[in-house]
This record gives C-alpha cells, structure tokens and sequence, in this order.
C-alpha cells in the first residue's frame, strides 16, 4: 500500500467515475484501474463494484475508505509541519443540522483562514448523513443535538462509528414563525396553541426515524405537516403558511432576515447542542479553530 494508492481510491470514490478521477489525478485510466485493483487483492476486500452504469463503492469499500482518508489527512499534517507544504488548496468540510451560528462560525473561519486557493464545504443535512460523513472523514466535524427523547439512540449510533459527542450548549426548547404569525403576538407559546398550525420538520431520508429527527417532540400528534429538505424553503412555509419549526431559538437575522422571528415553547425539554468527532483522532488546526469560533457564536 501506499499513500499515492489511497488518494487514487478516495479520488475516485469522491468523483464516482474512473475517467474523471483519472483526469484530475493526470494518470491513464488503465494505470489507475490497475493501481486500484492492486490495492484491493493486497487487502482481499473489493473496494468498488463495477457495473456498466458506473461505480459504487461497497460497505467494506465504504469502511476501507474511512481509514484511507484519516490516513491522508494525518500524512498533509506532517507535510504541512515539517515541509511548510501548505501551499495546496486548502480544505475544510462541517456537516450540521440547520444552525445559523453553525453558519456563522463557517463563515467566520473562512474570513479568517481563506487563502488564494481554498475549497470549503458547508452541509446542512440529514443527521445520520451528518454521523457516516464524519465517521468517514468526509467531514472533519458534525454539529447536532442530544436530548432525553434521542440521546441513547444517537449516542449509541456515535459509538457504533467511533465517534464522541462534546456539549457546547444547552437551549431550551423555542418555536420559529413568521414575525406576521398570529402566534408572533405571543410571549410564550403552549403546545395548545401550536395546534391550528402547520408543523414544518426537515426530510431525513432512508433514516426519517424519530430519534434522528431534527425537531424535539416529532412524536406528538400534528394534523398539518410540512417536510422540506432546506431552511430557504421552510423559512419561506414558516411565512406563507403562518408555519412554525420547533428548534433552539439561536437565530442571526443577517443570515435568516427579519421576517422569522423566536418565541419560548412551554415545554419542559431541552437541547444539548454540540459537535462530534471521530474518538481519539487529534483534530486539524482548522478544526480546532472552528469549535473556539462555535463556543463564541454558541454562548
């Protein structure tokens, strides 16, 4: 095995196509075929199934790749200490459930750390989406919540893929509506009152089980309900519906704008909000500076 071989395998498993990984890797395709094929016998495990539809990476493929990228990621960091290598494209990638100081914190470092070259991603996703892309470093950190309804489930979840929840902050449970709603009247709003109401929660695919939901008390009854899979669209039902979310109440009208505002829920709940990482992997510089700037925006 070496280092070139891996990056060939997370290359193509980022691409999805032996072609296109070939051309940004400036390597003939059949080299590249045979330099995968290698790896994979030296390892007995197939790393990819190959069809005439293309590629898809396997479940021991999919684990392989999981080690291959902590791999890189610690080879760059030696480069970057010893070499001063750090002229590359720098890199970063968060997958949150949807905060807006999450975004914020984004931004922040990216005023910060952004060079000429850069490439940075920001996931707002489904939250076992959130756990596989940092479990297989597709993500150096994931930002979500705990609560007594979820905690054993996602903590066991956390566990099954090596990774360890840290608490930035507890928030008490707040509703999101339109400042128009008749319930923005309100200075306390009641389960009862949300009742007339559509109830706006975000789409969590193959895994849309309770316990990964992004709202607390996804359980009770509601007669109206809207799915969405992004906050542009649910702010939009939150005002043209008179809509509400059930969330933490942590909003930036910069980014979210003036028209959604907060109201305390009468509940008795709570959301532990916090950030996973993969257990006993020192995280990069750039990680350690995105969770300060979070404690900044979270407090």
């Amino acid at each position: 095995m070496t280092l070139k071989q891996l990056k060939y395998v997370v290359t193509v498993a980022d691409t999805g196509n032996i072609t296109e990984a070939a051309g940004k890797l400036f390597i003939a395709q059949p080299s590249l075929t045979a330099s995968i094929q290698e790896l994979e016998k030296e390892y007995g495990l197939t790393i990819f199934k190959r069809s005439k539809k293309g590629i898809k990476v396997t479940p021991e493929g999919d684990e392989f790749l999981g080690y291959a990228r902590q791999v890189l990621e610690q080879a760059n960091l030696i480069d970057a200490r010893y070499l001063g290598n750090n002229a590359g494209k720098l890199r970063f990638c968060v997958s949150s459930q949807h905060y807006s100081f999450a975004v914020e914190a984004f931004v922040e470092l990216l005023k910060k750390f952004g060079r000429d070259k850069y490439e940075f991603h920001m996931r707002e996703t489904q939250t076992y989406d959130i756990i596989d892309d940092v479990a297989h470093l597709r993500s150096e950190i994931g930002v979500l919540y705990l609560n007594r309804f979820n905690e054993t489930i996602i903590r066991k979840t956390l566990r099954d893929n090596g990774l360890v929840f840290e608490r930035l902050f507890r928030a008490e449970p707040h509703v999101f509506i339109g400042k128009n709603s008749p319930l923005a009247k309100k200075e306390i709003i009641s389960l009862e009152d949300l009742k007339p109401y559509p109830r706006l929660s975000y789409e969590q695919g193959s895994h849309n089980s309770f316990y990964f939901s992004e709202e607390i008390l996804s359980t009770l009854d509601c007669d109206k309900e809207l799915v969405v899979c992004d906050r542009a669209t649910l702010f939009n039902f939150l005002i043209g519906m008179n809509g509400y979310t059930v969330c933490s109440g942590v909003i930036n009208k910069e980014l979210n704008g003036p028209n959604i505002v907060a109201r305390p829920l009468d509940v008795d709940d709570y959301m532990d909000i916090g950030y996973i990482l993969p257990a006993g992997f020192h995280p990069s510089n750039l990680t350690q500076e995105y969770i300060e700037i979070l404690k900044r925006f979270a407090s």
